[in-house]
């Protein structure tokens, strides 16, 4: 046998081991030997200037202290102790080297915070210093060079449009002013629930309530639902949720940006194809908002935003990619976010059947058994508050919030954070820290009882919304979204779960993206149980 095919044959599923780990797509076409050159020149070039920079660093940093944290491989620095629940890894890795954690994800310095005591440092003591967001290449293709609210790197321009959309968008006026929206889309899912009870079928929670968050939030951004294909081929939610995994993907190009023309994952192909899929669909929706403009109809966000098209009010100038940018954000933030909380606080609910005896309860109480509840009640129930916060506590939708990025040096607690260092909050880490909660792993909501924590980012060991400057715009909006579903499907339906499954026997395995779902549907069984 040849020696060179022996060679190959030998080493090529080794290989195939590393590519699946890093989900990268090797071509089965062998390079030819000037593109293999360039690639193993590129390799070694990228090896010198690590060393270089590693030597000069050390030099730079010697007398300084970092955060302590694990000894990375040269590149692709401790990328492989994550996996696919990365936010669990960096949970144990803090359990070993404190709650504030230095480690290199590829060429990143990176800063892991996993205590309440850490996070009020970063996100209070500290808010300015930690106020940016680093580069990231699925905000670039998607979502517009990071034009969104979310993304938007800190500085006058993401002040001024994250002040626009708290006034114009987001306020307590514009939430009630979608009120009866709400209403209407919920009555509908309730209507199609009390169908599916009389005939004992089993409903697909995590699905209705997906596409009653997709509703709500056309409605509210578009003015109008869209059937699934009128949006792409594969759907609508399908687009969302694929950007909501890109978003989320290490990519390799985001931690090794040398390599990032190669796309060894393949991810910048995928980015680039779900953007212009939400491109070629934003600017539809808003050719048809300027060439039928109609009084009589109820302002949706579109329509807002138009207003401040071509504006020249403030430093910068809103334009079609502006406005395209922050429409995604409203549409994401309002959709996926809340239908993953939803869909978690009801698996908890079925899964402890005393915690959500003790809800309808409260709900025969207060509402009792002839109408459906009101968003006007939802301020009166108190143990459905508790049982949601704890809901966030260990579900908490995006686990490790939005990374944010040192805009200077900065010493926090003694230790070293340097500038242009990529800071992650644990969310789901600080909501089992076993120093801020009593028996952290279960399900009690009754731990809130008589304490003044709540999910608004004033209380470090809850940060289900994040805190400060960054800190979620749409929080009312998507809190009243969620009380309000929970509330009707509890107080209208009982719960059980198919085919003899007992509650503890539910599955509760997590599936990683920006927001964090179940991994498998959440299906049960309703009956009915109002008087009308």
């Amino acid at each position: 046998m040849d020696l060179e095919y022996r060679h190959t044959h030998r080493t090529y599923p080794r290989f195939l081991a590393i590519a699946h780990h890093w989900h990268i797509e090797p071509n089965l076409d062998l390079p030819d030997i000037a593109s293999m050159a360039w690639i193993l020149i590129t390799l070694a070039l990228i090896a010198v200037s690590f060393f270089l920079r590693e030597w000069l660093w050390r030099r730079v940093i010697r007398d300084c202290k970092l955060p302590p944290g694990p000894i990375g491989w040269p590149i692709f620095g401790s990328l492989h102790l994550l996996g696919k629940l990365p936010h669990q890894d960096m949970h144990q890795l803090a359990k070993k080297y404190g709650p504030i954690m230095y480690m290199r994800l590829g060429l990143v310095p990176t800063v892991v915070v996993s205590s309440p005591r850490a996070a009020g440092l970063i996100l209070k003591t500290h808010d300015l210093a930690f106020a940016n967001r680093p580069p990231n290449e699925a905000a670039k293709y998607i979502s517009y060079e990071q034009k969104s609210v979310s993304f938007a790197p800190y500085g006058s321009y993401w002040r001024n449009v994250r002040k626009m959309c708290t006034l114009e968008l987001l306020s307590n006026h514009k939430i009630n002013y979608f009120m009866s929206t709400r209403k209407e889309e919920l009555d509908l899912l309730i209507g199609c629930i009390k169908d599916a009870s009389r005939e004992r079928a089993v409903v697909d929670l995590s699905a209705r309530v997906s596409s009653l968050g997709a509703d709500i939030s056309c409605r509210m951004v578009f003015g109008k639902k869209y059937m699934e294909k009128e949006f792409d081929e594969k759907g609508f939610q399908p687009v969302i949720h694929e950007a909501m995994r890109l978003a989320a993907s290490f990519n390799l190009g985001d931690y090794i940006p040398p390599i990032a023309p190669l796309d060894l994952q393949g991810l910048r192909k995928r980015m680039k194809a779900v953007g212009k899929v939400f491109d070629d669909f934003f600017e539809k929706i808003i050719d048809e908002h300027i060439q039928f403009k109609d009084e009589t109809r109820t302002r949706d966000f579109v329509d807002v935003m138009l207003g401040f098209l071509g504006s020249e009010e403030t430093e910068y100038r809103i334009g079609r990619d502006n406005i395209k940018a922050i429409l995604l954000d409203m549409l994401v933030g309002s959709m996926d976010t809340s239908a993953t909380a939803i869909e978690w606080t009801l698996s908890e609910l079925i899964k402890h059947p005393r915690v959500m005896k003790k809800v309808q309860k409260e709900l025969e109480e207060k509402i009792g058994m002839d109408r459906m509840v009101e968003e006007s009640d939802l301020d009166g129930l108190e143990y459905l508050h508790m049982v949601i916060k704890e809901a966030f506590r260990l579900h908490p939708v995006a686990p490790l919030l939005i990374p944010h990025e040192s805009l200077e040096d900065c010493t926090v607690d003694g230790l070293l954070i340097p500038k242009k260092t990529r800071l992650i909050v644990n969310v789901w880490a600080i909501g089992r820290d076993q120093s801020a909660w009593t028996d952290a792993n279960k399900f009690i909501p009754e731990r809130f009882a008589g304490s003044n924590i709540d999910v608004c980012g004033r209380d470090f060991q809850l940060l289900p919304f994040g805190s400060g400057r960054r800190g979620c715009p749409g929080m009312h909006l998507g809190l009243t979204m969620v009380r309000q579903t929970v509330a009707q499907l509890v107080h209208c339906f009982d719960w059980e779960l198919p085919n003899s499954m007992l509650p503890e026997e539910l599955d509760m395995t997590e599936a990683f993206g920006l927001v964090t779902p179940r991994a498998n549907h959440l299906c049960a069984v309703p009956t009915y149980r109002l008087n009308r």
